[in-house]
C-alpha cells in the first residue's frame, strides 16, 4: 500500500525528534490510533447499513451505542483506541476482533524472550523498556501457553522410517509435583537422518531415569513410524540395552565411552584420576577389538588391586562398549560418544539456568520445546564425516536401506 507523498509530507511537518515520531504521544501512535478507529467505524457503518447520524438509520432496530476503550499492544508500544458499539451487541469487528489486544508480533516477542530462558520478571522489564507497556505475569503465561498445542503436534508427529543413528540421554530438572519440589528426568532422543542432519525426535518427562520408562519411549517412537535404527548410542543405564533389544532387535547398541569413563573415575581418588584415564585411553583407541581387550587386560593387571570395580565394569559391559570397533576410525567418533545430544543438553541447561524450579510439567515442556526450536535452527549442516558413514552403512545394511538410496 502506497501513500501520497504530499500527505506524508504534511504528516511529518511537526516531527523534530524521535520522541515526536515514536514517543508516547508521537506521530506513529497517533496515526495508528486514527487509522484503527477509522477502520472500525467503517466496519460499523457496513454492519448497520448507514452512515453515522444518517436519517436512514431511523427505526431500523439497531444503531450506534457509544464506544468502548481498549488498550492495543504491539511493536509500536501501547495505544488506546475507541471501539464503536451497537445496541444489539451484534457488531463483530474484523480489523480488531473482540478480546484481541495484541498485534504486530507482540506475542512472538514475549515467546522469543521466554525461549531464551528469561524469567517472567525480566520479560516484564524488557517489554517495559522496549514498548513502554506493562505486562502481567498472567499475560506472559497465557501467551506462552499458546505453544502447548505446537508441543503436542510436534511430540506426536510422524517420524521417518529409518534413522541410521539415534542418541538417547536424559537431564534432570526440578519440578513442583503435588506441592513438593522433586527432581524429574527429561528424556531426549536425537536422530541422525539419512542426510546426516540432526532431528530431535521427542521429549518426555518422568520422575526417574529408568529402563522401564525408556521402553515406553521406544515403543512410542515405533508407533510414530520409526521402524529401524542401525545404531543406538546410549549411556550406561542398567537395563537400557535390553529395553532397546525388545523393541528394535536388529539394532546395534553402543554405550557411550565418555559416560563409561565418568563412571570409572567415581571409584578413583583424585590423585590417581589422571593416570587411570591415561591407561584407559589405549582400550577405546585401539585399532581392533582384539587389541582393545589386550589393553584392558593390561589395565586390570595394573589397577585391579587398587580399583577392581573399574575392570569389572568394563568387562561386564564389553559387548555394548565394543560395538564401534566394527567401523573405521572416522565413523567410530560418531558412534562411541553421545556428544551430539550432550551438546543439546548443555545448551538447554544454559537456557533454564534461571528456572530453578518449574511450577509444572507443562511449564517445563514449554520452555524446553522453545529452546529446542532455537537450537535446531543452527543444525544446517550434516554431521562430520557423514558421507563416509553413509557409504559404509549402505554396504553393511544394504537390505535395510530404503530402495531410493
Amino acid at each position: 500500500m502506497k501513500f501520497d507523498e504530499e500527505v506524508i509530507a504534511d504528516l511529518v511537518k511537526g516531527v523534530k525528534t524521535q520522541e515526536d515520531l515514536f514517543g508516547k504521544n508521537g506521530l506513529i501512535k497517533t496515526f495508528i490510533k486514527q487509522v484503527v478507529e477509522k477502520s472500525l467505524n467503517a466496519e460499523m457503518t457496513e454492519h448497520l447499513g448507514y452512515e453515522d447520524n444518517s436519517s436512514e438509520g431511523y427505526n431500523t432496530g439497531n444503531s450506534r451505542n457509544g464506544k468502548t476503550s481498549k488498550k492495543l499492544h504491539g511493536d509500536f508500544g501501547e495505544v488506546k483506541v475507541d471501539v464503536p458499539r451497537d445496541r444489539e451487541s451484534s457488531f463483530e469487528p474484523k480489523i480488531l476482533p473482540k478480546r484481541q489486544k495484541r498485534i504486530d508480533g507482540f506475542d512472538d516477542k514475549i515467546i522469543s524472550l521466554y525461549a531464551r530462558g528469561m524469567s517472567t520478571r525480566d520479560i516484564q522489564g524488557q517489554i517495559k523498556d522496549l514498548y513502554e507497556v506493562e505486562v502481567s505475569p498472567n499475560l506472559i503465561s497465557n501467551i506462552t501457553d499458546s505453544v502447548l498445542d505446537d508441543v503436542k503436534a510436534w511430540q506426536n508427529r510422524t517420524l521417518d522410517a529409518l534413522y541410521p543413528i539415534v542418541y538417547m540421554d536424559a537431564l534432570v530438572v526440578k519440578i513442583q509435583d503435588n506441592g513438593k519440589v522433586i527432581n524429574k528426568a527429561i528424556y531426549l532422543a536425537l536422530g541422525i537422518d539419512l542426510n546426516g542432519n540432526k532431528e530431535l525426535l521427542g521429549m518426555w518427562i518422568s520422575k526417574t531415569e529408568g529402563a522401564k520408562f525408556w521402553l515406553n519411549v521406544l515403543t512410542e517412537l515405533k508407533n510414530r513410524g520409526l521402524d529401524d535404527v542401525f545404531y543406538f548410542c546410549i549411556d550406561g543405564l542398567k537395563g537400557f540395552p535390553q529395553a532397546i533389544e525388545s523393541v528394535y532387535p536388529q539394532s546395534n547398541i553402543q554405550l557411550c565411552i565418555v559416560h563409561q569413563i565418568r563412571n570409572s573415575v567415581k571409584f578413583v581418588s583424585y590423585k590417581d584420576r589422571k593416570a587411570v584415564c591415561a591407561d584407559l585411553k589405549p582400550v577405546y583407541q585401539a585399532p581392533t577389538e582384539e587389541a582393545a581387550l589386550e589393553a584392558l587386560e593390561e589395565f586390570g593387571e595394573k589397577w585391579n588391586e587398587q580399583y577392581p570395580a573399574i575392570y569389572q565394569q568394563w568387562e561386564r559391559n564389553w559387548s555394548y562398549l565394543s560395538t564401534f570397533f566394527s567401523q573405521p576410525g572416522d565413523i567410530r567418533k560418531i558412534l562411541y560418544t553421545t556428544n551430539s545430544i550432550e551438546s543439546v543438553n548443555s545448551t538447554i541447561r544454559k537456557v533454564i539456568k534461571n528456572k530453578r524450579v518449574f511450577p509444572s510439567n507443562e511449564s517445563a515442556f514449554k520452555i524446553l520445546y522453545l529452546a529446542i526450536n532455537n537450537i535446531s535452527k543452527k543444525w544446517s549442516m550434516p554431521v562430520k564425516d557423514w558421507p563416509e558413514a553413509l557409504n559404509r552403512f549402505s554396504i553393511e545394511f544394504s537390505d535395510r536401506m530404503p530402495s531410493n538410496w
